[in-house]
């Protein structure tokens, strides 16, 4: 019984807790990989598979340093998710354009992948919670969604921008407004938290993906023409600084439901950390 009390401890302790602040800092990670992927690919001219190959290696290596961890190390968490918005930039542009299928397919195509991910997920494990990543196994899963995710966000964004003739204010506005209809989901209605922090995990991506388009996109193509390399490191310093600032905690996921000794110890915490199970 103490040994599964402490292994639950050791998986809780690598989760970090589910507040507006992860979500400003979840954002700025999004922002940071569409910026950073086009100065690799774009700026330093390494093309899309070449990029491809840089950051899945990087985040190949990231994610088995986060399997590894004891407990919750919020800079290697933050560099993980990164990784992964770095890796889905380039994927998803690798996808779109080098592959000739488009925004339209490309996007088609890792909306697929990401729900095949989490029906495999479901169908070993019988959930896809993040309550459950107590295991490597389970852990695995809960990259392999995130790494889908973020890659879809990016064709999302890109479809919305350029297909749908929205630019990437107006598209930036299309998932901003997305996120607030989750967010008024979350706090009037009893629609399941897990389904809501999903949501609210894929639309955080391309409204990183239009917010760092719009930035070092063209002023012809309705961006700012800033430098890359420039956005990138602002970007950086500012999400550094957050980490900084805002309290990172190990915690609770939505829908996970807490385990008190004392009755008096049960927390409930801002943003979508809410321990009420649909």
């Amino acid at each position: 019984m103490k040994d599964h009390a402490k292994s639950s401890i050791v998986s809780e302790s690598k989760v970090p807790e589910v507040t507006l602040g992860f979500w400003i800092v979840k954002i700025a990670a999004t922002t940071l990989g569409e910026t950073g992927g086009d100065t690799v690919t774009m700026t330093l001219n390494w093309g899309y598979l070449a990029g491809t190959c840089l950051f899945l290696a990087a985040m190949i290596v990231l994610v088995a340093a986060q399997v590894r961890a004891r407990k919750f190390h919020p800079a290697l968490y933050w560099a993980t998710i990164v990784a992964s918005t770095t890796f889905g930039t380039t994927m998803a542009d690798f996808a779109d354009r080098s592959l000739g299928i488009g925004y339209t397919g490309g996007s088609t195509l890792l909306l697929t992948c990401l729900v095949l991910a989490l029906g495999l997920w479901y169908r070993t494990e019988g959930t896809i919670s993040v309550d459950s990543v107590n295991t490597p196994r389970v852990e695995t899963f809960y990259w392999a969604a995130i790494t889908f995710s973020q890659t879809l966000g990016t064709a999302l964004g890109d479809w919305i921008a350029d297909t749908g003739n929205m630019g990437y204010r107006g598209g930036a506005l299309i998932f901003a407004a997305g996120l607030a209809a989750i967010a008024a989901l979350y706090f009037w209605t009893r629609v399941s938290r897990v389904a809501l922090f999903w949501g609210a995990f894929v639309l955080t991506r391309p409204l990183g993906a239009t917010v760092g388009d719009f930035l070092d996109k063209p002023l012809d193509h309705g961006g700012l023409a800033l430098s890359r390399p420039l956005a990138s490191a602002a970007i950086a310093i500012f999400m550094l600084l957050c980490l900084v600032l805002i309290p990172q905690r190990a915690g609770q996921h939505p829908g996970q439901r807490e385990r008190p000794s004392k009755p008096e110890q049960q927390v409930e915490g801002p943003g979508l950390a809410d321990d009420r199970r649909q």
